[in-house]
């Protein structure tokens, strides 16, 4: 994932159109009803087959059982199977194993002790995604939440570590938060939107350009 850029939670032709126009790596598709970024199967089935060989499809599931995630693949087909929510190593190895996709595990981050749970979703997940904590609060989401976490914790990380840097991101923020934490790939959903949900074709287009500038940036 050398230098990718993911937009997910994209829920309309239009706006999937201007994130593949601008030259995403990875697109998501959320599978969670309780997100306003959620698509049925149907609509989701639409936009993969439109991103379909244009740019990596991510489906994100949040504690999904058996029967729901074969669904999502069925549907979707996509290339990468995204684990947001409590799921345990077993689980993640269980996962990958039954449905033969790669798989991308969703670790919070809001301390130093959170980083212990990297070694073992390692061993076991093909990437890694490290986000913000969600805030203990009835609403808070598992992810999508527009909160930053402290990217210094990220930087004593053994820089062969797979991981994509989520939580906060928008057009910003992204060149400073890859020039701290040497992310080689990132993640952004809320910041590139104007409402819950709603995401905004121009912000689109402002944050893959940003992480493409910094990418290129000289190493400091």
């Amino acid at each position: 994932m050398d230098h990718a850029v993911k937009i997910c939670g994209l829920s309309t032709p239009e706006t999937l159109e201007a994130a593949l126009q601008a030259g995403a790596d990875w697109v998501g598709f959320v599978r969670f009803a309780k997100s306003p970024r959620h698509v049925d199967l149907s609509l989701g089935q639409r936009l993969s087959a439109l991103a379909k060989g244009r740019a990596g499809r991510v489906v994100l599931l949040v504690d999904a059982e058996d029967a729901a995630i074969a669904e999502a693949v069925t549907a979707l087909d996509p290339d990468l199977l995204q684990l947001h929510g409590h799921e345990t190593p077993e689980r993640v190895a269980a996962i990958r194993s039954t449905f033969k996709k790669p798989v991308m595990k969703a670790i919070g981050i809001a301390e130093a002790g959170d980083l212990a749970a990297l070694d073992a979703y390692s061993a076991i997940a093909d990437h890694l995604l490290l986000d913000a904590k969600p805030p203990k609060t009835p609403e808070a989401l598992p992810g999508g939440n527009g909160l930053p976490f402290d990217w210094r914790l990220l930087t004593g990380l053994d820089p062969r570590l797979s991981f994509m840097l989520s939580g906060g991101l928008n057009p910003g923020n992204v060149a400073e938060a890859i020039r701290l934490t040497k992310a080689r790939a990132v993640d952004v959903s809320s910041g590139v939107e104007v409402a819950p949900g709603v995401k905004d074709s121009g912000k689109i287009e402002a944050f893959i350009k940003a992480a493409r500038a910094a990418y290129a940036a000289p190493v400091s």
